[in-house]
């Protein structure tokens, strides 16, 4: 090999090297424009549809992640194309990768399904109160993998979707208004029937209970030790655990105020006399009764009761010689 070939040789290696340092360099300039093009993007949606009135608080952190990813996805085409991959190679690869995946990841598909499946029919929104399963708490956000929860003692809670699309999910928000029930109980010697009215009074005279439908109060048990009696009354949701605790406390000063008496649980015992003279009876006649002897003190009795029978039987003078046993 001549020196004209060898730097022919060395050319093409360094226009090579230049070509491909060239390619990786805008790629990396592609990944990283296209990286800040798509969390910018997020950022704007999220931010125009942060007042839109037309559009439900749910969906708006999903258009903003949906947005993100579309992107960041022809981000990765477009670095992949620069070292001369083709797109039906790439939908091929990522075929076979999605196939894969999907196998793999069997739960974190079913949290994407779940949480498709909470966006389209809205068991649950934003800003709403709701308890599924052993969970429970006010829904900050829905992510296609989680949704974030916050509890009334301020604790912050992930839970995935699968977990909550598969429970039954109570919404304690989602209706306008929402029933409460006082209950309170008074003793059998007072007035039932002015005490049923006084509780319906009560709770009506609270401006946040409804008039639609009526509150009303009956008597739910006969207790123990007490008549019990239950007052019902509807409220919007937004007012219910303030009224609930208002006429909980009012329930009982007021009452009490009124002369009515709140008995706690007790329980009255009757002895009956002669009951309690035979039991007196017997338990002197057990204590007045000999006791019975040692067991060792018994079979030295009994040894001595013998041998005595046994000499007195010897002493006997025998019917034939007349004579007298030795």
């Amino acid at each position: 090999m001549d020196g004209t070939d060898a730097n022919t040789i060395v050319e093409m290696i360094r226009a090579f090297a230049l070509g491909m340092g060239i390619q990786i360099l805008s790629a990396i300039i592609i990944l990283i424009v296209g990286w800040w093009m798509a969390g910018k993007a997020a950022s704007l949606v999220r931010r125009a549809l942060r007042n839109a009135k037309f559009v439900d608080s749910t969906l708006k952190p999903l258009a903003a992640s949906i947005v993100q990813y579309t992107i960041l996805v022809f981000v990765i085409i477009a670095v992949l194309s620069k070292f001369g991959v083709e797109t039906t190679s790439i939908i091929a690869v990522l075929g076979a990768a999605g196939l894969a995946i999907g196998l793999a990841l069997q739960g974190t598909l079913s949290n994407i399904a779940s949480g498709v499946m909470i966006l389209v029919l809205r068991p649950l929104r934003v800003d709403e109160f709701v308890s599924a399963g052993s969970v429970s708490g006010t829904v900050v956000e829905i992510t296609l993998f989680t949704t974030l929860m916050k509890t009334a003692d301020g604790v912050f809670i992930s839970v995935p979707n699968s977990q909550i699309w598969n429970s039954a999910i109570t919404n304690y928000s989602r209706n306008p208004t929402r029933r409460f029930d006082i209950k309170v109980g008074i003793a059998y010697d007072d007035d039932v029937d002015a005490a049923l009215e006084f509780m319906t009074n009560l709770v009506a005279s609270d401006s946040r209970v409804l008039a639609e439908p009526a509150p009303m109060a009956f008597i739910a048990n006969l207790g123990e030790s007490s008549v019990d009696i239950t007052a019902r009354g509807w409220t919007n949701t937004a007012d219910f655990w303030a009224a609930f605790w208002d006429l909980s406390r009012r329930s009982k000063t007021e009452l009490e105020a009124a002369g009515f008496s709140i008995p706690f649980p007790q329980r009255d015992l009757h002895l009956k006399t002669d009951s309690a003279e035979a039991r007196s009876a017997g338990i002197l006649a057990k204590a007045e009764a000999p006791k019975p002897a040692p067991r060792a003190r018994a079979t030295t009795a009994k040894a001595k009761t013998t041998k005595a029978a046994s000499s007195k039987a010897d002493s006997t003078p025998d019917d034939t010689t007349g004579e007298t046993k030795a």
